[in-house]
């Protein structure tokens, strides 16, 4: 694993400007510009060799964990955070904003990591952009772990449920924040808070996605 600094895609960076987030109006990032959809920002096509460019979108998911985690500092206030998945670095951002000790950024997306670096500079704080796969290992020394949408396959989710169990177990604090999508197993989950995000149509198909944040427990 590493961090990157070379720039995206001409095509990509061409509809990707600086903005407030809707839900979340104290945060900045390069988003696409409305009403652009993924698909189209990819290009109208995706391949496999390189990921769609999630890392230019608010996710319903990310803003809602994010907004929650602005609403209860002390969820990460002097704590050693992970952002999984974190594609534009929404979710780490507010964790440094809400007094993380040290905040860390996770994507297999190159191009995430180097936005999340312009984004966390556009808000003033520092995080971690890490590139690379830490499904398959321990959580180190992270003392909560945030993952904003990150249930939106069943094979992501698959690998996110396990990954986050044993952190869990390990006494790590788990918080995710999920749209309604179709492979988080809510049974094992606690629900924590419900809200109402608004997203752009081009993206969910919908204005406002209901969006609930849901903690792992841990040991009993």
């Amino acid at each position: 694993m590493g961090t990157v600094s070379e720039v995206p895609t001409a095509h990509i960076h061409a509809h990707v400007h600086l903005a407030a987030v809707p839900f979340l109006p104290e945060l900045r990032l390069h988003q696409a510009d409305e009403p652009i959809g993924l698909f189209e920002l990819a290009g109208g096509g995706y391949s496999s060799d390189r990921p769609p460019p999630f890392w230019a979108f608010a996710w319903a998911g990310g803003q809602g964990l994010a907004r929650y985690v602005l609403d209860h500092p002390d969820t990460v206030k002097g704590r050693r955070v992970l952002d999984l998945a974190a594609g534009s670095g929404l979710v780490a951002i507010a964790a440094a904003l809400a007094g993380a000790a040290a905040v860390r950024a996770v994507d297999v997306d190159a191009d995430a990591v180097r936005a999340i670096g312009r984004n966390a500079s556009a808000n003033g704080v520092a995080v971690e952009a890490t590139l690379g796969d830490v499904l398959a290992e321990d959580a180190g020394d992270a003392e909560v772990i945030l993952a904003g949408d990150a249930f939106y396959s069943k094979a992501m989710a698959d690998r996110v449920l396990a990954f986050t169990r044993r952190a869990a177990r390990n006494g790590t604090r788990v918080l995710v924040g999920d749209p309604d999508r179709a492979y988080l197993p809510r049974r094992l989950f606690r629900l924590l808070h419900t809200y109402d995000v608004p997203t752009g149509p081009a993206l969910e198909g919908v204005p406002v996605k209901r969006t609930m944040i849901w903690e792992l427990p841990g040991p009993a």
